[in-house]
């Protein structure tokens, strides 16, 4: 039984938020251990990314340094440059003979419209949360890449629901341990383990569900998609950590309705610290699992911001 039921309950894996609450938006680090491999696997069809096409199975670079999630659209992407500089700092990353380059493939969410749209994560939020990264259970809710995520804005902001950021982890046998850390900023509704919506867009009390809305409305606004990390204790292969990654989008189609749509960047990595030996299938089958769990931790931890309700105040 797991104490620490978080992405960093895998050994030697640290995570650090920095969080602007009054432009509410913020970033997140996954600081990996060393021989540490990753992977990506990318749907939807409005991603913000970086460093993704180095992830792919038949690309040389096998290990990777740290990910980054962040709000701040295209413009989040600068929280990376902080990262880098945190890990070049203490001589982290792939060497060349000019010195050491770290691996850091980032992805984002779109948050301009809820807090202050000029004021982003940059270089120095990056090495913020590289600076109070640990490995303690994480922070959940609305907190670092999670503070300005909001779910189904069809209606407008003030009848969404808020978003933020998951985590849930599983042992299975054999000290197997998958996990996974989840940015929630979708189009679509977040349902619970009986198919109940539990974030969305509402009115007078009631969620009215995104698929009624799109029976209604031509066209919706370009401004959601879900990020995260899926993280086990497995030796595995880069290409064996390809399908871990699409599985985990698995565990986005069974806690949001509906998922992977046009106006989403859903980007999922996929790491592997190598410590135990294990059966792919099983990490498959969990990795979707905790993604799903991580999902709704996400939305039942957050708080009202912006203008923007929660779960909490919603019941």
């Amino acid at each position: 039984m797991l104490t620490n039921e978080t992405l960093t309950a895998v050994q030697g894996i640290q995570v650090g938020h920095a969080t602007d609450r009054e432009a509410i938006t913020g970033c997140t680090v996954i600081l990996c251990p060393p021989q540490t491999l990753g992977s990506v696997d990318q749907r939807g069809s409005a991603p913000g990314t970086r460093e993704t096409d180095l992830l792919h199975p038949d690309k040389l670079v096998q290990h990777v340094n740290a990910i980054v999630l962040a709000g701040g659209s295209a413009y989040g992407l600068a929280a990376v440059d902080g990262v880098m500089r945190y890990l070049e700092e203490r001589g982290i990353g792939y060497p060349t003979a000019a010195g050491v380059v770290p691996i850091v493939p980032a992805a984002i969410l779109f948050d301009l419209d809820i807090g202050r749209a000029e004021r982003r994560p940059d270089a120095a939020m990056g090495y913020a949360a590289c600076q109070a990264a640990s490995t303690a259970p994480v922070l959940q809710g609305s907190v670092g890449a999670g503070t300005g995520a909001v779910v189904n804005r069809m209606m407008g902001l003030k009848n969404a629901t808020k978003g933020g950021i998951g985590s849930a982890a599983l042992q299975l046998g054999n000290g197997l341990i998958v996990a996974a850390l989840i940015a929630v900023n979708a189009l679509g509704d977040v349902v619970d383990e009986e198919g109940r919506i539990i974030a969305g867009a509402h009115q007078d009390g009631k969620f009215v569900g995104a698929l009624n809305l799109l029976q209604l409305h031509n066209s919706v606004p370009p401004t959601n998609t879900l990020i995260g990390v899926v993280a086990t204790n497995a030796r595995l292969s880069k290409a064996d950590l390809k399908t871990v990654a699409a599985a985990a989008h698995d565990g986005i189609a069974q806690a949001i309705r509906p998922a992977h749509t046009p106006f989403d960047g859903d980007t999922i990595f996929s790491l592997a610290t190598g410590q135990v030996e294990a059966n792919l299938l099983t990490v498959n089958a969990f990795a979707a699992q905790v993604t799903a769990t991580a999902i709704r931790n996400a939305v039942r931890q957050a708080e009202s911001l912006g203008g923007v309700p929660a779960l909490r105040d919603l019941l």
